[in-house]
């Protein structure tokens, strides 16, 4: 086995094609259904948010989907990245097993240029001149600002209040690639007004910010909306970072036993997960998948399974997920990309089957893992990824407990440079853990009244 660090791939390596799942899943996942009707809906209504081609993805069961050349080219700027063998991790927990990771924060900071980059291309292809989207900590949309730059596209960015207020050199970062930023929930749109009449000091939530963005799209003949997570089209073409995991980690000599990431709507979890999840499938090498949320948003581990707004208002089509209900509002972690009260439909399908695992762990115990992996491996990881990264140290504890090795393969969705507020608390012994009670769970489950499963 090749005892190198780092391993890369050369850009004639890049996948040329995005994987599907759905193609290969035992149970595809339910239709969507409208709003307002609460019936299946076609692909016709989702028109008015996005571009057909990227409509057709969201519904395509086709194996395959060919990245566009002008796509791969732009890719090519930061992709394929590096995958790195942690050796100074494995040392420090004194383990026989085998952790590498793929590095995804090399371009605006996170995975999310993935499918950024994709979907401004697909708008810029049907003539659209702006894009309006939320983000939670600030890498969607600084990801989504630098792809509509690209463009020649608008890009108008409702941002949750607390990450707004919290992480303001992202917001710089969206500004300096000309997008528009406001904080949500807003007096612009009617989904923020109704908000801040019920609590004028909401922390905000992905689903709320996800209501203006929205609102805005579906009010405006000119502009179209882009979501960073959750949807098929989006977890599709995330799993770039997979494909290139499979390669390098062949060129390694190894397999891993267990694939981890963050989970938040489940881009991060599909992009390093789904192309193993398919050898499980189609009965080849058997990989345990596991998506790890936080414990004050916990939709996979202490979630329902049923139909669901993606928004918190009800303006998105009905999804069938693992939630938390639609008005739930997480408790203001440092992990802003992962305060999220759904699960993608694909994710829900995959979970509910027993084809993946989930874990929740608390800010404390993530912030401890990634303090000793940046004192280790010289990256500070995003509070997003230090949820992967205390998962790892689990893992391999359990191993060492058993007796035996693993080979433990993470995504490292992004760096921590602008989070480093975040970091200054735990170290000063400030940072604290916020539990949601089971009482919390039920009133807000209680709420729904929505298509049961």
């Amino acid at each position: 086995m090749s005892q190198q660090r780092k391993i890369i791939l050369s850009e004639s390596e890049m996948p040329t094609h995005w994987y599907n799942i759905v193609a290969d899943m035992p149970n595809k996942p339910l239709p969507p259904l409208h709003p307002g009707t609460k019936q299946p809906i076609d692909a016709q209504a989702l028109a008015p948010l996005f571009p057909m081609e990227l409509i057709k993805q969201e519904v395509s069961q086709e194996r395959w989907i060919e990245i566009p050349e002008e796509v791969r080219n732009i890719y090519s700027l930061w992709r394929p990245t590096p995958m790195f063998r942690a050796y100074g991790l494995e040392k420090a927990l004194g383990t026989k097993s085998r952790i590498y990771y793929k590095y995804e924060g090399v371009t605006a900071g996170s995975h999310k240029p993935n499918t950024a980059i994709p979907q401004g291309y697909y708008n810029a292809r049907e003539g659209i001149k702006k894009i309006a989207t939320e983000t939670g900590a600030g890498q969607w949309g600084s990801a989504l600002s630098f792809a509509c730059k690209l463009f020649d596209i608008a890009c108008e960015v409702f941002m949750v209040k607390v990450s707004y207020e919290g992480k303001p050199y992202r917001k710089i970062m969206m500004n300096t690639w000309g997008a528009t930023v406001h904080s949500s929930p807003s007096n612009l749109t009617q989904a923020g007004r109704s908000i801040l009449q019920k609590d004028p000091n909401s922390p905000g939530s992905l689903g709320i910010a996800i209501s203006e963005a929205v609102e805005v799209a579906a009010t405006h003949e000119d502009t179209k909306y882009a979501l960073g997570s959750v949807l098929n089209h989006v977890l599709m073409h995330q799993t770039v970072i997979g494909l290139e995991a499979m390669k390098q980690l062949e060129k390694a000599g190894d397999y891993p036993d267990i694939v981890i990431a963050p989970f938040g709507g489940g881009s991060n979890f599909a992009g390093i997960a789904f192309p193993f999840l398919q050898n499980n499938l189609l009965g080849g090498r058997q990989t345990r998948a596991i998506a790890v949320e936080p414990t004050s948003c916990p939709k996979l581990t202490r979630g329902v399974f049923r139909y669901d707004f993606g928004d918190t208002i009800g303006m998105t089509p009905l999804i069938p997920m693992y939630t938390l209900g639609h008005n739930f509002i997480p408790s203001p972690i440092h992990a802003g990309g992962l305060r999220y009260h759904g699960a993608g439909a694909i994710i829900s399908q995959l979970l509910k089957d027993r084809l993946m695992e989930a874990d929740a762990i608390n800010q404390i115990e993530c912030f401890e893992a990634g303090i000793l992996f940046s004192r280790t491996e010289g990256v500070i990881p995003a509070p997003e990824a230090n949820h992967a990264i205390a998962e790892v140290i689990r893992q391999v504890k359990q191993a060492q407990t058993e007796g035996i090795s693993k080979t433990i393969l993470f995504n490292l969705c992004g760096h921590g440079n602008f989070d480093l507020g975040a970091y200054d608390q735990y170290l000063s012994g400030k940072l604290v853990d916020f539990e949601v009670s089971q009482d919390q769970i039920d009133a807000s489950i209680g709420e729904l009244d929505t298509p049961v499963i």
